[in-house]
């Protein structure tokens, strides 16, 4: 009896580590949002052109604090803040790249929120591009720029496919998504 038990209770140790292995690698990665700014979000809910200005306004701020945190004398509290900040901007970039995909998708009328934020896109890539890169936020400045190049051009094609696509037809300007007719 005790020799089918053993390999039992091995085979249950080992399965127990290789899930628990995953828990323990993971790195909590904190949300770049606050809960208000979450809120505010869901609140928006399907509202396209809204919850595109409320992203803008967020990614606003969090360009803003790098841009504030640059001209800090060079320290490892400072580097490590801006690696979080750039972090943070882009997953914010990421996910509104994802929210436009959607919008899209669905041929919601997003053009009086694309304007500003191709505008503020480019301004949030001459913050990043001014930040002098330092190893220990150097990757972090690399990928926000990326995801910042990304999202501009997304917003800019996204705002002349939407201009011609809406030019067609025009019985479904302003709409938030299109419906089946």
């Amino acid at each position: 009896m005790q020799s089918a038990v053993f390999p039992a209770l091995r085979l249950f140790a080992l399965a127990s580590l290789w899930l628990a292995c995953p828990l323990i690698a993971q790195k909590e990665k904190p949300e770049p949002l606050t809960e208000a700014q979450i809120e505010q979000i869901r609140e928006a809910g399907i509202l396209p052109n809204e919850r595109v200005k409320l992203y803008t306004k967020f990614l606003d701020e969090h360009a803003e604090t790098i841009k504030s945190l640059t001209n800090r004398s060079k320290s490892i509290s400072r580097a490590k803040r801006l690696d979080e900040e750039l972090q943070d901007l882009t997953a914010l970039m990421d996910e509104l790249g994802s929210n436009l995909d959607v919008y899209s998708d669905r041929h919601g009328d997003i053009r009086k929120s694309l304007k500003p934020l191709s505008d503020a896109a480019d301004h949030w890539l001459g913050i990043l591009r001014a930040l002098p890169g330092e190893p220990g936020f150097d990757l972090a400045r690399k990928e926000a720029i990326e995801s910042g190049e990304d999202l501009a051009d997304q917003a800019k094609r996204l705002l002349t496919e939407q201009t011609e696509y809406f030019d067609l037809h025009k019985d479904e300007q302003g709409q938030d998504r299109a419906e089946p007719k």
